[in-house]
């Protein structure tokens, strides 16, 4: 009877410590996918690059049936690319890399894609500010002063439109805290 209850307890045990270490680490493979959601916020306007962002893992990373990195796992992100709005024709860009992953209290290092995004090109709706402010000008001065107050109303147009442009045309990115991004890993990690 002894034997018995001896048996079923280590049997028990077993199969109580089996899926508890089938799930402690593994490797997570070149190619996968890792979703992060940002702790804070960051903004092309005031970031700078190797800038450190903090965040965690939004959902498990498997691998094999495994869960190799938990979600809530603390990560460590760097901001890879950056570039302030210009006033005419250069387009805010923010990208960020996940460098780090931390693991039941150890931090391994990754490889990964950068994720982010770059505001489109205002070219062509400052040429058209600049185009229809000269356009504009011209007119007004031919009306009013024949040839020569068309050439004198298309300069006065065009540095309207310009000037147009430039103040409307500032538009920066902003990843609030809570923002959810997806990178791939470019190596394998073991995990432990």
């Amino acid at each position: 009877m002894n034997s018995r209850v001896r048996l079923v307890s280590i049997f028990l045990a077993l199969a109580l410590l089996v899926p508890a270490l089938a799930e402690a680490g593994g490797t997570v493979p070149a190619g996968a996918k890792i979703s992060v959601v940002t702790d804070q916020s960051v903004s092309s306007k005031t970031a700078k690059a190797g800038q450190t962002v903090t965040g965690s893992v939004a959902q498990d990373v498997t691998s094999g049936g495994k869960v190799v990195i938990p979600k809530g796992s603390a990560v460590k992100l760097s901001v890879s690319s950056v570039q302030a709005s210009g006033r005419l024709s250069t387009p805010a860009k923010l990208y960020l890399r996940l460098r780090s992953v931390t693991v039941g209290g150890k931090t391994y290092t990754i490889a990964t894609s950068s994720a982010g995004r770059t505001e489109g090109g205002k070219g062509k709706r400052d040429a058209g500010f600049i185009g229809g402010g000269a356009a504009g000008g011209a007119i007004i001065g031919a009306l009013a002063g024949g040839g020569k107050g068309a050439a004198i109303g298309a300069g006065a147009g065009a540095g309207a439109g310009t000037a147009g442009a430039a103040a409307t045309g500032k538009k920066d990115i902003g990843f609030p805290a809570e923002t959810r991004l997806a990178f791939t890993t470019r190596a394998t990690v073991t995990i432990n």
